[in-house]
């Protein structure tokens, strides 16, 4: 069997299946981006394929909740744009940090999340409703997409949950809304952080086309589970989410 069939057959299961995660509540990354490490993609090159394969999936996922009347269009635009300059930043960054420094940033970064839910016990609940101003709305938004999607250039895994979570928190979305908001600046921060690591040659295209089919119809799906359930049926993925991430890092400490 050719090495391309092999590696793709092992790899299309996994970027479903991240596909379908990351569109209910962010945090694909830590399938999709584990799944190239353990073909033998070098780091860089792991990263690079993920962005350009995640991206395709996201705007699936972006296009359905739209579609559904799940998006805020302009604080999701606010945060796109701030996504797309902040993600554009951290993938420089990225690139010329070593193997072993963006690995420890992968495994150290996402446990935050897990203190911020087991504190704010209402976390995924229905908010109550407030009215923000123009100028709120738009500074905050702003802020967020500049804050995750630089986070996202640099280490990636877990950005659409921290969207959720900023969204919900400082804009008081339920949880359908903010996970359809995070989605567009999602796509944003996939786009720039992809256009950088193109351009920097860190991009495996035999095997993109294959694993973007994949993560467009995990995400599709995705959307549509999440869109049916509510806002329960995120936060109990995003304590998925948590879980891998636990697991994942148990696994590396071990080793």
């Amino acid at each position: 069997m050719p090495e391309l069939l092999k590696l793709c057959l092992f790899i299309c299961p996994l970027i479903f299946l991240g596909g379908f995660v990351d569109s209910v509540a962010g945090g694909g990354g830590l399938i999709t981006l584990p799944a190239y490490l353990m073909a033998g993609l070098p780091v860089h090159l792991a990263a690079g394929t993920n962005k350009v394969v995640n991206g395709s999936g996201s705007a699936i996922a972006s296009v359905k909740y739209f579609r559904s009347g799940k998006i805020q269009l302009r604080p999701s635009l606010w945060a796109a744009a701030g996504a797309l300059a902040g993600a554009s930043f951290g993938a420089r960054i990225a690139m010329h940090l070593s193997d072993r420094v963006l690995q420890g940033l992968m495994l150290v970064a996402l446990p935050v999340v897990a203190v911020f839910l087991v504190v704010k016990k209402d976390f995924g609940k229905e908010p109550e409703a407030r009215d923000h101003s123009r100028q709120y709305i738009v500074l905050v938004s702003l802020a967020i997409g500049l804050a995750v999607g630089c986070y996202d250039g640099i280490v990636g895994p877990g950005t659409g949950t921290l969207l959720i979570m900023a969204f919900t928190a400082l804009l008081h979305m339920d949880m359908v809304t903010a996970s359809g908001s995070a989605k567009v600046a999602n796509v944003a921060s996939n786009v720039a952080s992809a256009v950088a690591f193109i351009l920097g040659g860190q991009v495996m295209w035999s095997i993109v086309l294959p694993a973007a089919a994949c993560s467009i119809l995990g995400n599709y799906c995705g959307a549509r589970y999440a869109i049916r359930g509510g806002g329960q049926r995120i936060r109990i993925m995003i304590f998925v989410v948590l879980g891998m991430m636990f697991v994942k890092m148990l696994a590396d400490l071990i080793a």
